[in-house]
């Protein structure tokens, strides 16, 4: 089955969609002229670009994201980097929190400081190529999908105070504690999807209960099946599958299923069946 095209016009959640805005996260990781010859064949004219002014004080690289506006859409999509580089800070618990957007709740101190890096400039960029009303998104995969999450909670809770009509994640680690992330899942209900790919080891990343995921998981099974719930048994009994079909692979299990190339392979054989 053929893909379906990247649709302007939609405004909630579709299989599809939420295809198009892991692609989307995918090209965070390109060159910025790789970014903008991909959004222009993708009907986007205009591409802006950020990254941080200096080097983040954690073992991860500086924070990139761009932002491609079209006519009746505005995609903002942040870097992811790999497991490696970032497997020590997400394990560090001692580390302490830091207040949340609007001072509601708390964040992990890392994501916290990488998001604040970008986020002025792209706010301000957002509003000003907002000229006709475009359908918000933000997306990001790993690393980049805890600052998605961060910055579509700060569109809303700060400046301007609107509702992004989307916040798709792919392997985001956890982000927030229960205060913030209450607030969020009240707010973001519908509008907020986080994908997990089986044995994925960063969604499990910092550890609880000092961090905690929000709602709306949608998570691919080993076989590559969608489900938007599973309960904990079904769950340790298909993550045991993946582990087991992956014995003998050069890459283990939890890094291999946090690619997002794995990802975009589970949409495709989904999108597939309901073709």
């Amino acid at each position: 089955m053929a893909t379906p095209a990247l649709d302007h016009s939609t405004t909630s959640y579709s299989l599809p969609h939420a295809y198009w805005m892991a692609q989307a996260a995918g090209l965070a990781s390109l060159d910025p002229a790789g970014i903008e010859a991909q959004a222009a064949a993708w009907g986007f004219g205009e591409v802006r670009h950020f990254e941080s002014a200096h080097r983040m004080p954690f073992p991860i690289e500086d924070t990139q994201a761009y932002v491609m506006a079209g006519d009746r859409m505005i995609v903002t999509g942040f870097r992811g980097t790999e497991v490696a580089k970032i497997y020590d800070w997400l394990t560090d618990i001692d580390a302490p929190p830091v207040p949340g957007p609007a001072k509601k709740g708390f964040v992990h101190h890392g994501f916290h400081q990488a998001l604040q890096s970008v986020y002025p400039q792209i706010r301000d960029t957002i509003q000003e190529l907002r000229t006709n009303g475009q359908s918000i998104w933000f997306t990001g995969h790993s690393l980049g999908g805890a600052l998605a999450m961060l910055a579509g909670t700060r569109w809303y809770f700060e400046e301007p105070r609107l509702l992004p009509d989307g916040v798709y994640t792919f392997g985001q680690p956890r982000t927030c504690e229960r205060l913030l992330a209450g607030a969020h899942n009240t707010a973001f209900r519908n509008r907020c999807y986080r994908f997990v790919n089986n044995n994925d080891i960063v969604p499990h990343l910092p550890p609880e209960p000092a961090y905690t995921h929000v709602e709306a998981l949608r998570y691919f099974d080993a076989d590559g099946g969608l489900h938007k719930a599973m309960p904990l048994m079904a769950r340790l009994q298909d993550r045991a599958k993946g582990l087991r079909a992956e014995l003998f692979a050069p890459e283990t299990d939890v890094i291999k299923d946090h690619h997002l190339s794995n990802y975009l392979a589970a949409f495709e054989k989904n999108l597939a069946k309901t073709g």
